[in-house]
């Protein structure tokens, strides 16, 4: 019976091989330890979540803003410290500064001191407002002053006119209401140095820091070319101008013979859409924009307009009002191909002969844009007649047009000047205030068409009413078309109101609102008229904390009159 002989050895555990054996052993050990390593480091680098300062309490906000480097590398270039560090790529709002719970949670800070090693400061010498120190101060008093605005960026602080002062500005938006955009806003902060600590004793008006006033860019007004004009965001990625910028909105200049030769031009003649009303204006006249886009032309424009009698003090129409007086032409020119009809004439009459510039002309609205994409033609006139409604140049957007041909809304917007007047009395009123709307005039006359609304206006009605909507004691911004505001006198005894005449400064011979409107108006002075006082009546109204609207929270009455209301919104 033959066996295995109990001395047999495999070959893997003799001797010669343990060596081997052994290395083996040892490598796979390594790698499992590897392995196992490796995934633990993914797991928790995939599971870690570090604090997002964005996120964080305003507390630990105010600490980092409040903090004192005190990093033993210092350079004289070392970035200073803003509340834009606290953001990504894009400088988003500061929002989280301006929450409502700021006051119960920040640590109020009123000084800044360093150590008696750091400071070696002459008390004689003025103040340096490029002190990151100095900056992070004012942002600190700024945030904890006005507490009914969201901050959205800071700008480095500018030496006031005595020693001890420092201006700096800031973009911002109230917190509540409907209107979006931003204003901006620069005041004078005066600093005390008491050795080594510096606090802030004083807060200006607004607008009173005019040192931090961004300084208008020479411009030189070249026409832009037939798309949107590039680089309307600034550093910060707005495409928006802050009210309380300065403004240029002077008009386009052509750079020369080829460039003007080279273009190709569309403008709308005669009709009957002068002295309308705004609206009629406007849709008339986005209609001609719309289809200059649309056939990737210059729009050459009157920029003069007749302001309708209804706005008017003298109850007449009034011609030669400056398009730029009510809306914001330097958006306009920059985001679209236009071009004054004045200078157009005067370059048409100086070059067309020589140049042999051609003319197209159209006289029936009916003629499709369509048609006119293969015009090669220099100028395309639109000629409208003197039979009312087909002469009104919106005429040509209707049927078919209107699915090709759009109204760029985009493109208009109100006169910044009218915008700062709007910035000035919200920040008068520290942007906490209630709004209501109160329609009368001539619909609270007409019973007719309004049965109700003179008595559900009425101060007795009005105090009924507003008793359970706003709370007693609270600023309350009134919009009316009511001449007299002693009217609302009652409502006082509840309420503090105020009315847009209670700011009549900010548009007298003083005021820069006056003085610049004169220099577009060729020296003259401009009326403040009815159109600009309910432009800024409407942007105040929707800046309100609570706004009261007349058709839908004080009467029942239609808007437009008797069975006119929206049925479903009943």
């Amino acid at each position: 019976m033959s066996g295995r002989p109990v001395s047999y050895r495999t070959r893997s555990s003799r001797p010669e091989n343990l060596g081997k054996n052994s290395l083996h052993m040892i490598a796979n050990i390594s790698l499992t330890i590897f392995v196992i390593g490796a995934l633990v480091v993914t797991i928790i680098a995939a599971t870690y979540e570090p604090d997002d300062p964005l996120f964080q309490s305003p507390t630990k906000i105010t600490t980092f803003l409040t903090s004192i480097s005190n990093s033993t590398f210092q350079s004289n270039n070392t970035a200073i410290r803003t509340g834009e560090d606290l953001m990504a790529a894009k400088q988003t709002a500061l929002a989280t500064f301006g929450s409502d719970t700021d006051a119960a949670e920040t640590k109020k800070t009123n000084s800044y001191e360093t150590s008696s090693s750091e400071c070696e400061v002459d008390p004689q010498e003025p103040l340096d407002c490029k002190d990151p120190e100095v900056f992070q101060l004012m942002m600190q008093k700024a945030i904890e002053r006005f507490k009914d605005i969201h901050f959205n960026r800071f700008g480095k602080p500018t030496p006031g006119p005595e020693g001890n002062t420092c201006d700096m500005a800031w973009r911002f938006r109230p917190k509540q209401g409907k209107a979006t955009g931003f204003n901006k806003d620069y005041r004078r902060f005066v600093i005390n140095r008491d050795n080594c600590t510096l606090s802030v004793v004083r807060i200006g008006e607004y607008h009173s820091g005019v040192n931090a006033r961004k300084k208008k860019k020479k411009n030189k007004n070249k026409i832009p070319g037939y798309e949107p004009a590039s680089g309307l965001q600034d550093q910060g990625g707005f495409s928006l101008p802050a009210a309380g910028e300065m403004v240029n909105d002077s008009l386009p200049v052509v750079e020369s013979e080829r460039a003007f030769i080279h273009r190709k031009y569309l403008i709308y003649v005669g009709g009957a859409d002068r002295c309308k009303s705004m609206k009629h204006y406007l849709w008339s006249f986005l209609c001609a924009l719309g289809e200059a886009q649309y056939l990737k032309r210059t729009l050459v424009m009157d920029m003069t307009l007749c302001l309708s009698s209804v706005y008017t003090s003298s109850n007449q129409d009034e011609e030669g009002k400056d398009f730029r007086f009510y809306f914001d032409f330097e958006h306009l020119k920059q985001a679209a191909s236009v071009l004054d009809q004045d200078q157009f004439w005067q370059l048409w009459d100086k070059w067309q002969r020589k140049d042999k510039l051609s003319l197209y002309v159209v006289e029936d609205f009916r003629v499709s844009p369509k048609k006119l994409t293969e015009v090669k033609h220099s100028l395309i006139m639109r000629k409208f007649g003197f039979v009312e409604p087909d002469n009104y140049w919106y005429r040509v957007c209707e049927g078919e047009t209107g699915s090709v041909v759009q109204r760029p809304w985009d493109l208009i917007r109100k006169s910044r000047r009218l915008m700062d007047l709007v910035a000035a009395i919200g920040s008068k009123l520290n942007w906490d205030y209630d709004s209501v709307h109160i329609v009368r005039g001539e619909k609270a006359r007409n019973r007719d068409l309004w049965p109700n609304l003179a008595q559900d206006t009425s101060p007795d009605a009005l105090l009924s009413t507003l008793q359970n909507k706003i709370k007693d004691g609270r600023d309350v911004y009134i919009a009316t078309n009511e001449p007299e505001t002693s009217f609302f006198e009652p409502l006082k005894h509840k309420y503090t109101t105020h009315f847009l005449n209670d700011y009549e400064e900010l548009w007298d011979q003083s005021s820069e609102w006056y003085s610049d409107t004169a220099k577009l108006n060729n020296g003259a002075p401009v009326e403040f008229d009815d159109y600009m006082r309910a432009s800024v009546d409407a942007e105040l109204f929707l800046r309100g904390k609570k706004q009261i609207e007349t058709f839908n929270d004080l009467t029942n009455d239609c808007k437009d009159g008797v069975n006119t209301c929206n049925t479903a919104a009943i």
